[in-house]
Order: C-alpha cells, then sequence, then structure tokens
C-alpha cells in the first residue's frame, strides 16, 4: 500500500539527541556582544521606517541561541560582521516576504506534481528535502525560487531537538534539467547567504556524465565548506543509504557509516523500503498542517519561555516533545481494560 503523507519525527532520536555544547570563554564573550545588541529595549532595525523597525515576535523567536551562534560560525566569530549579516538577513526575510507573501496558496501551483517535497530522516535526525527536476512544472519565475525557500522553512520547522540542519536529495533520473545558471546562483546566495550551517549534506542521485558540467559552471561560487557536504551518486543498498561504496561493504549495525535506513528512504529513484507517493490532494493538505501545528506549538513554547531573543531552539523543541508525548500518555490512560475509549 502506498504512502502519500511525509512522516513524523522519528522518537528514537529522542534518547540520541544532546543539547548545544558549552562554549569557550572566548565564544561566550563573542555571543553576549550580539545577544546584547539584538537584546537591547530600544532596538530597531537600521535603516527600515522608524514604524517598522522594531523586531516583531516571528524575528524575536528566529533570533534564537543556536541561530546567533551559526551566523557568528559563519563569520568567524567575528560579533561585529556576524550582528550585520543578521540584519540583512532580518530585512531580507521582510522583504522577500518569509511572514506574510510567501504563503502555502501562493506557493501551491509550484507543488502539483511533486518536484519537491519532505519525507523522512537521516540518521541523524535531519529532514529529507526531495527534489525532483524531471518533475518540473512551472517556467522559472520568483515564485519558483520562493517556492524552494518555503520548502527550507518546512525543513526548519520539522528538525527535531539538536537538529540544525537539512540533508537534501537532488535525483537527476528521467532525463531531468538543470534550472538556468542565473538562478542557480540567485538560490546559491540566498542559502549561503541567509541560511549559514543549514546544509547538512546534499546527495545528487543518477547524475550523468553530461550534467556534470553545470556543476562545474557553479563551482566557483558555492563556498568551499558546501562543496564538501555534496556528494555525487551515493551507494544505496539493502542496507540503506552511504556515502561510498567502502561504506556500504563495511557497514555493521554498530557502525555509523550509514546516511539514511531504508525505512526512512522513499522507494522512488532511492531504493528505500517506503512506498512513497506523491499525491498532491493528500499530502500537501498534511504537510501544511504538520508544519503549520508544530510551528505553533513551538512559538507557543517560545512565549512561555518570554519570547526573548537568545531563546534555546533545543529547550523549545524539548518543550514541544515532552508535550506532545504526555499527550499521547494522557490518551492512552483514558482507556478502559476493554479498549474502548470513554465517552
Amino acid at each position: 500500500m502506498s504512502i502519500h503523507i511525509p512522516l513524523p519525527i522519528p522518537t528514537y532520536l529522542h534518547d540520541e539527541a544532546s543539547p548545544p555544547s558549552a562554549l569557550s570563554e572566548k565564544e561566550q564573550t563573542l555571543y553576549d556582544i550580539v545577544l546584547k545588541h539584538f537584546s537591547a529595549a530600544d532596538y530597531t532595525l537600521p535603516n527600515v521606517n522608524e514604524e517598522k523597525a522594531a523586531l516583531v515576535v516571528d524575528e524575536k523567536f528566529w533570533l534564537s541561541y543556536e541561530c546567533l551562534l551559526r551566523y557568528l560560525r559563519a563569520t568567524k566569530w567575528d560579533a561585529n560582521v556576524a550582528i550585520k549579516r543578521l540584519e540583512d538577513t532580518l530585512k531580507w526575510r521582510r522583504d522577500f516576504g518569509i511572514y506574510d507573501t510567501i504563503t502555502p496558496q501562493y506557493v501551491e501551483p509550484e507543488a502539483t506534481t511533486g518536484k519537491e517535497f519532505l519525507f523522512g530522516y537521516d540518521t541523524r535526525g535531519r529532514p529529507a528535502l526531495y527534489m525532483c527536476p524531471s518533475k518540473q512544472n512551472t517556467e522559472e519565475s520568483p515564485r519558483q525560487i520562493h517556492f524552494v525557500v518555503w520548502m527550507l522553512e518546512r525543513a526548519i520547522d520539522l528538525m527535531g531537538p539538536g537538529v540544525e540542519t537539512l540533508a537534501l536529495m537532488i535525483d537527476y533520473a528521467d532525463k531531468a534539467k538543470n534550472p538556468s545558471i542565473g538562478t542557480a546562483r540567485t538560490m546559491l546566495n540566498i542559502l549561503q547567504t541567509h541560511y549559514p550551517e543549514r546544509l547538512g549534506l546534499a546527495l545528487i542521485a543518477h547524475l550523468p556524465w553530461l550534467l556534470h558540467a553545470f556543476y562545474k559552471l557553479i563551482t566557483p561560487f558555492i563556498d568551499p565548506l558546501t562543496r564538501l557536504k555534496m556528494i555525487f551518486n551515493p551507494v544505496i543498498t539493502k542496507n540503506g543509504l552511504f556515502r561510498t561504496a567502502v561504506d556500504a561493504e563495511a557497514w555493521s549495525a554498530n557502525s555509523g557509516s550509514r546516511v539514511f535506513e531504508p525505512e526512512q528512504l522513499v522507494q522512488e529513484g532511492w531504493n528505500g523500503s517506503q512506498p512513497f507517493v506523491y499525491s498532491h490532494a493528500i499530502y500537501w493538505e498534511a504537510l501544511v498542517k504538520l508544519c503549520e501545528e508544530r510551528r505553533s506549538r513551538m512559538v507557543a513554547a517560545s512565549h512561555r519561555m518570554e519570547g526573548k531573543v537568545g531563546t534555546k531552539e533545543w529547550e523549545v523543541k524539548v518543550a514541544v516533545r515532552d508535550e506532545a508525548m504526555n499527550v499521547q500518555v494522557d490518551a492512552a490512560n483514558v482507556l478502559p481494560e476493554n479498549g474502548q475509549l470513554q465517552s
């Protein structure tokens, strides 16, 4: 029987998740500089209309402890540069329409063929964002880029405790075509500038020899760290997905070389055990509901923690996880011995 909805965050990863590591004295000092800057009671975004310069709730939620650290690491721990980049991204998120323009209704026409979908998690709990260029259904336009960003934001919604990155899965089967160099450069610029340290790895399957030329053309625009995360034509066996044939051959139940377990991988194109088939009428509604409900719970949890800049994503996600587990326990406790729900 086929599956048409996204998978929930795996519960078996809960015990393996760990909170952020402690910072060194120097790192803590630099972090505190950035935190103080954005936490000031009179803080406003520079070069923004005075009436709209104050941070809104969604922006304070975005400016988490982990977010500030991602930008500090991306700027090699230069606090002033990190502040500048954070402010640039805050303004970009407004101008790009993250909080208002890019809605599920607006991007839905791009989603009807399943050219991008979220399904499953790798062995580190990273949500898998699948891209199928052969299923492209629209002409190049700003909305295409908006759709990619919307899907990226949904992947972030589905990151569990301790997870900050995603696994990008690109399948070039069925005579897939690449986007133009201009579109590729625009997307790379957005990812590298406004989503630093969000890519865990990029798995590129069934890449024909001719398309290697395209990647050679765009390689100069990809930062060195991102290049290291790109894996071309990964090895897929009955045991799962691996970076190389050596990893696949050496794999055992106790090794950590496996990237995806078969149970978290789709059958089509990736030889997983999940018979996922994209049915837009079913999948889209399920994804939107799943992400909206999870994000709503995270924002509510953050609000209970006073909703300050620098709130830890770890604590917010753990609170949401524990809340969900308590609901499951409560639901189980209302079942009497005969297994029938009480009215």
